[in-house]
């Protein structure tokens, strides 16, 4: 059975809460900072959170048009748009304005919502050593993982199974068996870490 819609609600609006704290904090130096995202910085990757909040389907539809009707594409152009028009104190608080906004992904749900929060919370989080969201929430995130998801990142999981130590969430049947912290086997099966540069144990 899965987590009632509303549990998800109310942990996505608790992670942009928490996101928006740690963000209003940061110095001009994080901001600057690289993150997870390849070729992003801190800015970029908020800038990007914000992006359900700025747009409109027309002008998602016309911006993908434009990147050739590829999402990525049309996701870096407005991260780095919206990065260079927007100051820090104005993204800060595009996501406060925003905290109990109802944006789901297409065909992601609400589950969807809060993986894009917790996922790219951890792109500004991890590098700059700030604390990753709850284990739990980490755990809700995990759960929803599906094969479409690590074939999008390209994480192969093929004789491995993936094994949170302080969760009990797994991911994959293989008989490998790789035991981490739920933040570690998220960064890996969103291709944020490399599964090899993890030990493995029985």
């Amino acid at each position: 059975m899965g987590t009632p819609t509303a549990d998800l609600v109310s942990e996505t609006r608790a992670e942009r809460e928490r996101l928006a704290g740690l963000f209003g904090d940061l110095t001009p130096e994080q901001w600057d900072a690289a993150s997870l995202c390849d070729g992003w910085r801190v800015r970029e990757v908020v800038a990007h959170m914000t992006m359900p909040f700025r747009t409109k389907p027309l002008k998602v539809m016309g911006g993908l048009v434009r990147a050739r009707f590829s999402f990525n594409r049309y996701a870096d152009r407005d991260a780095r748009s919206a990065a260079a028009a927007m100051s820090e104190a104005e993204l800060v608080g595009l996501l406060r304005r925003n905290i109990d906004h109802p944006w789901q992904p297409p065909g992601g749900g609400q589950a969807g919502a809060l993986s894009h929060d917790v996922i790219h919370g951890l792109d500004v989080t991890e590098p700059l050593g700030l604390p990753p969201a709850p284990v739990e929430r980490l755990a809700l995130v995990l759960g929803s993982t599906q094969p479409r998801q690590l074939k999008y990142f390209g994480v192969d999981l093929s004789g491995t199974r993936l094994t949170a130590a302080d969760s009990g969430v797994s991911i994959g049947d293989g008989p490998d068996v790789v035991e981490m912290t739920s933040k570690e086997m998220l960064l890996v099966v969103t291709g944020r870490r490399r599964l090899g540069e993890l030990p493995k144990t029985r």
